[in-house]
């Protein structure tokens, strides 16, 4: 493995208070840089407004600052779930021009596509969906101050909020009819241009080349990006899905698959759903037979013994997609993943496919030998803060404190040393995408949160003086 660049900010467990300090103000700076007021974009030119599952992850980050910024981060997010149930993956911001990001409110037409299936008339948005992480964000935001939480009827308010959109994705999006809830375009998965997308993209024709502008080569690599043509498929199923007044049922939907990922992180949030039904008095036991029912259906329909993990199905033909993805490995942050299956997973991530703790720092985000692997080419190689944050709590919740504690100090290594960085080469750290990016900010601060004695006492400290002065200063 070939460590991160070197950098001042590359601090790890077992380092000086003092560096961890540095790392952990470095990281406040980005969460507060980027908040707008009501939320935090991911990053101001790339990604100038609120996206769904950046905002869970930010918000677990942000507790660590002002445990009611984060709580505002998550209410800000909620306001625009739609009659449905479903909360879309972009929250636009009407003060950013239209030219800045693509495709933007006039593409969408929420208000007017999407009334019929209950789209806020007072808000635009995006008509697709990302992974349902809220609620366990909710209630990792509601333990960082629980007093807090409760005056302000956090709780109270979210809950009705977060069951209707696990109520909308199970009993909305099961095209399968097996206990597991489908998507319908690339980004909802949240790994955008993952290999494991080629081939049930095959059959969409791609929107023409001129009818769109794609804003994110003003900001990126192009050879880091989606190609035109993956990019032209993914404006066509967003179109038709405008087109047909964003209808889950009724019309025919070129791409529908079963992601691993996706359904693992449902099956987390009901884990939550039940902590936070628990903490409201309300019955806890059908968030967790859903858990368990969502779990044993990933192991029934998207378990491969002979990959050693999880593949996604595609839900038009019928059959796995036999791509190797980090989306496989996601279920392992389940606490009531089988051990044998646990297992595989973790020989198949320190294994030559994934090559953690000897090719690479981090997991990356394909299958090393895989066809489609390029080291800096968005989901088809690179590794993702967010998803080895995942990781980590599923090796330490499986027993395996060892490989946890290393993948740790990776990610602060890797995040401190490249910018925090929107992804990295798994192999070298090098930065790519956008720097200063929110949630590999918001990743940082939470394992720094619980990294050793000297880095608590640091934490304290620097809380007090720094960064909470700063969110005070900046008006909570």
């Amino acid at each position: 493995m070939v460590p991160p660049q070197a950098g001042p900010a590359q601090a790890v467990a077992g380092a000086p208070a003092a560096g961890l300090e540095e790392l952990r103000r470095q990281a406040a700076q980005v969460l507060l840089g980027n908040w707008t007021g009501a939320s935090t974009v991911p990053s101001p030119a790339l990604y100038p407004h609120q996206w769904s599952w950046d905002s869970a992850f930010i918000a677990i980050g942000l507790r660590h600052l002002s445990p009611e910024r984060a709580q505002r981060e998550l209410e800000t997010l909620l306001a625009a779930q739609w009659a449905d149930g479903r909360i879309p993956h972009i929250v636009f911001n009407p003060a950013v021009p239209l030219g800045a990001y693509f495709p933007s409110p006039d593409f969408w037409r929420s208000s007017t596509a999407g009334r019929a299936a209950g789209a806020p008339a007072e808000v635009e948005t995006s008509g697709i969906v990302q992974p349902p992480v809220h609620a366990l964000a909710a209630w990792l935001v509601h333990r960082s101050d629980p007093d807090a939480s409760r005056r302000r009827g956090f709780l109270e308010r979210a809950w009705p909020a977060l069951v209707a959109w696990h109520d909308y994705l199970l009993r909305r999006r099961d095209f399968g009819g097996q206990g597991l809830a489908a998507v319908l375009h690339p980004w909802e998965p949240g790994m955008d241009n993952s290999p494991c997308w080629d081939e049930p993209l095959e059959r969409v024709e791609p929107a023409p080349a001129g009818s769109f502008r794609r804003a994110d080569l003003g900001h990126g690599d192009r050879a880091d990006r989606p190609t035109d043509l993956d990019y032209g498929r993914y404006v066509a199923l967003a179109a038709h899905y405008r087109d047909h007044g964003y209808r889950d049922a009724g019309t025919e939907h070129a791409f529908v698959v079963e992601d691993p990922g996706f359904n693992a992180l449902l099956a987390l949030s009901e884990h939550a759903l039940a902590a936070i039904a628990g903490e409201l008095g309300q019955d806890a036991a059908p968030h967790r037979s859903r858990a368990r029912r969502l779990t044993a259906a990933l192991v029934e329909r998207l378990w491969d013994e002979e990959a050693g993990l999880f593949l996604c199905r595609d839900v038009r033909t019928g059959a796995l997609v036999r791509d190797r993805s980090v989306t496989g490995l996601l279920p392992l942050a389940l606490p009531s993943l089988p051990g044998p299956v646990a297992q595989a997973l973790v020989r198949t991530m320190t294994g030559p496919h994934f090559g953690l703790g000897t090719a690479c720092g981090l997991v990356p985000s394909y299958d090393l030998r895989g066809r489609a692997f390029d080291a800096s080419r968005y989901w088809r190689g690179p590794a993702w803060f967010n998803v080895n944050w995942l990781l980590e709590r599923g090796l330490r919740q499986h027993g395996e404190a060892g490989l946890a504690d290393a993948l740790e100090q990776a990610v602060l290594a890797f995040a401190g040393g490249s910018g925090f960085a929107e992804y990295v080469d798994p192999h070298t750290g090098q930065a790519r995408g956008a720097t200063g990016f929110s949630w590999t900010a918001a990743v940082v601060l939470d394992l720094l949160a619980r990294t050793g004695p000297a880095a608590k006492a640091g934490a304290q400290a620097g809380t007090a003086t720094g960064a909470a002065a700063a969110v005070a200063e900046a008006g909570g």
